[in-house]
């Protein structure tokens, strides 16, 4: 069978102690050298909300091959009950800590490096209580296209938007009628082809 030579690479996985995370740092730690982001414990600490915050862990990582980023809240709620400062919730966190994530962490990519942001299927197929969470779904899927057209140094960024997955069916499956549970090995398989791949400024769906 013909195999490609890669070489090891260092990614940076913010939210990799995650339901999502821990799946996709486990497949990837085996051949590559894995640093785990999170808001409180990892192996650098990150407030994705925060820009400064943001620029410090870059600061301490250094140079890097490879960004995935499965992190970033928004708030669910009923449409009449959600006020101004619901919605900055996940502008600032979500869309605009991963735009952050894009713009400061860019300067961190070695040639032709790659980041990989996350969204879900909430920004093509809403269920009720997500106003906030899928137009900031959309958002992302947008600034992806966009950004892609314009960033420079061989660097690729794309997004990989996944439905409910398995490990969390249980959860939330209430609110997800009808819905197909994804199973992890797809998932993974989303970010695999964002990192390892050639694709630049995709939208990575995989909802079933």
């Amino acid at each position: 069978m013909y195999k490609l030579n890669r070489k090891i690479m260092k990614i940076l996985i913010i939210g990799g102690n995650g339901t999502i995370g821990k799946t996709v740092v486990s497949h990837f730690k085996e051949e590559n050298n894995i640093l785990i982001a999170g808001r409180t414990n990892g192996d650098v600490t990150v407030d994705i909300a925060d820009s400064t915050s943001i620029k410090s862990m870059f600061e301490k990582t250094g140079k890097l091959d490879a960004i995935i980023c499965i992190a970033g809240e928004a708030k669910w709620d009923d449409f009449n009950k959600l006020t101004e400062e619901d919605y900055y919730i996940g502008l600032k966190s979500k869309l605009m800590g991963q735009v952050n994530l894009v713009r400061i962490g860019q300067h961190y990519l070695t040639a032709n490096g790659s980041i990989t942001l996350s969204t879900g299927i909430l920004a093509d197929d809403p269920v009720i209580k997500t106003t906030s969470a899928a137009m900031v779904n959309g958002g992302i899927h947008s600034f992806v296209k966009a950004v892609a057209l314009e960033i420079e140094n061989g660097i690729r960024v794309n997004v990989v938007s996944s439905g409910m997955v398995e490990d969390a069916y249980d959860k939330y499956k209430d609110l997800f009628p009808g819905h197909n549970p994804i199973p992890m090995r797809k998932v993974i398989n989303g970010f695999v082809r964002s990192v390892i791949g050639k694709g630049n400024g995709e939208i990575i769906r995989i909802y079933d």
